[in-house]
């Protein structure tokens, strides 16, 4: 028998999606009529540029020269897994933002690079951070949207869980 859903649930959170995808979206069309391709804009010198680039693959240019499949397996892979968050949202109590915002940021970001690929067949990455010679990979909002949301899947999944363990521990049953 299944757990009853709770009500109301967290779908509302996908609001939270909506303004990722929006801000997203935004920011991207301004990268495109604004910034010259593959040439540093400084914001702060010496850590941060504008920097337009695009890519074909997942994070930090994965499976970038496949061949063209890899639009249609990662298209597949982030509406599966935003699927499977808003699943999650629906089983999750509305006020238990710990796991709903995690969820909603990481279904906004995925969605935000799925519209990417079927518009211009890659994902356009314009923030890019640095140190010297050291650069890290270019990144957009909903790159940064599915690593805030990752992070804080593990984070309150860990202190939750520590805290579940806790509670357990000094009420034991009989």
């Amino acid at each position: 028998m299944a757990a009853p859903r709770p009500y109301p649930n967290a779908l509302i959170w996908l609001l939270l999606s909506a303004v990722i995808i929006g801000l997203d979206q935004w920011s991207k069309a301004w990268v495109l009529s604004s910034l010259p391709e593959f040439q540093p804009v400084v914001v702060i010198d010496g850590f941060w540029n504008w920097y337009r680039t695009y890519n074909t693959g997942a994070a930090f240019s994965f499976l970038s020269d496949a061949g063209g499949w890899q639009k249609h397996f990662f298209t597949v892979l982030a509406i599966a897994i935003s699927g499977l968050m808003a699943w999650w949202l629906r089983a999750t109590a509305r006020g238990n933002w710990k796991a709903a915002v995690p969820y909603a940021l990481i279904i906004g970001g995925a969605i935000g690079n799925v519209i990417d690929r079927q518009v211009h067949g890659h994902v356009v990455d314009f923030i890019q951070w640095y140190v010297g010679e050291h650069v890290w990979p270019s990144f957009n909002i909903a790159d940064s949207a599915i690593v805030v949301g990752a992070i804080g899947i593990a984070l309150f999944g860990l202190f939750d869980g520590k805290s579940a363990k806790k509670a357990d521990n000094a009420n034991p049953k009989p």
